[in-house]
């Protein structure tokens, strides 16, 4: 098998993963919170990513793979960003109504085009807009009903908007820039991400619910369906960061809405929820953007491909060499910096931790 199959074959088992262990959730999820009335959604995202954290650790200790020592400072600022935003996420569904918490979500792909596109200096061609156009259209026929509008709700929104984007788009440049698999930086991330919200999120679940984690009554069933949530929860973790590193964050928000759609057929199919000709309308819409997206996106990177294959080896070379973290331009890299050091990142991917 040639290494081209082979990497598509890789692409697709992450997609795949993705697919299955993020619907295999959101319907366990759904019953521990509608059937057993466990609420607590922020305290068990952080039980998810400890949990994963602990697989990865017996993993690398079995030798599944090698852990790779990155930059103290990089990892925790990044996994306390990811952290954030997994809260943030809930806050704004909490602050906000259903129809907006979606709209915020469809918000995500043109925000990153926007940052990718400013910072990475990333072309995104015609065919590829308006396909993402069709496939948000569809979402949003499908999944938003309600509109309403708060001055704290949108703030929060926006900062919801912000971290997620800018999280998603270093999960994709710090595999790539510091040669870091999706298992090594999530094994290195993951303890911080759950520290922010093994903190926060009791008083966050308290502030949504009005009810206190601590007081729930564990039965067998809840605490088993913890169980299992947790479980699948190391496979979203580890997909999310692998499809994410071999492809691009704008592709694993188009997978999102995939799931989103899986999500309401299942809970029609399964759960017997509510479900109308518009649910049907958007849905079919949705999947014919995602289906242009595919084709294009597919077609883009063949050509791209062969335009690689016929350009001189030295020019490749200093094409690769000069690629930009977030953006800076003409800056030498710095040969006494490892490169799994954050300061050997350019100085626009620090100032989206550091603020300077």
């Amino acid at each position: 098998m040639s290494d081209g199959a082979g990497s598509r074959m890789g692409v697709a088992g992450a997609l795949g993963l993705s697919v299955t262990s993020s619907v295999a959730i959101v319907i366990c999820n759904k019953y521990l919170i509608s059937t057993l009335g466990f609420f607590f959604a922020t305290t068990l995202t952080s039980w998810h990513l400890m949990v994963t954290f602990f697989t990865l650790y017996v993993a690398q200790r079995l030798r599944f793979f090698e852990p790779k020592p990155i930059d103290a400072r990089t990892v925790i600022s990044f996994g306390l960003l990811n952290g954030i935003s997994i809260g943030l996420l809930n806050l704004c569904l909490g602050f906000n109504s259903v129809g907006f918490y979606q709209m915020t979500k469809l918000a995500i792909i043109p925000f990153t085009i926007v940052l990718e596109t400013i910072f990475l200096n990333k072309k995104f061609s015609q065919s590829i807009k308006a396909s993402l156009m069709v496939l948000l259209l569809g979402v949003g026929i499908a999944s938003v009903t309600d509109l309403q509008l708060n001055l704290l709700g949108s703030i929060i929104a926006a900062l919801t908007i912000a971290a997620t984007c800018v999280g998603q788009i270093l999960t994709n440049q710090i595999q790539r820039r510091l040669k870091v698999s999706s298992t090594q930086l999530l094994y290195q991330s993951s303890p911080y991400q759950s520290a922010v919200l093994l903190v926060t999120g009791p008083f966050v679940d308290k502030l949504l619910t009005k009810r206190d984690v601590f007081a729930f009554n564990y039965t067998v069933e809840v605490v088993a369906f913890i169980a299992l949530s947790c479980s699948i929860a190391v496979c979203v973790n580890f997909s999310t960061f692998l499809v994410i590193g071999t492809t691009s964050p704008v592709t694993y928000q188009v997978l999102g809405h995939l799931k989103t759609c899986l999500v309401l057929s299942f809970g029609y199919i399964i759960l017997r929820d509510p479900f109308s000709a518009r649910n049907v309308a958007g849905i079919l819409i949705a999947i014919f953007g995602m289906g242009l997206y595919s084709y294009y996106s597919v077609a883009e990177s063949r050509k791209k491909t062969e335009a690689a294959i016929s350009l001189p080896v030295a020019a490749q070379m200093i094409e690769k060499d000069s690629a930009p973290l977030l953006g800076a331009k003409g800056s030498p890299r710095p040969e006494n910096k490892s490169e799994d050091s954050f300061d050997y990142m350019p100085r626009t991917a620090k100032s989206a931790f550091t603020g300077r």
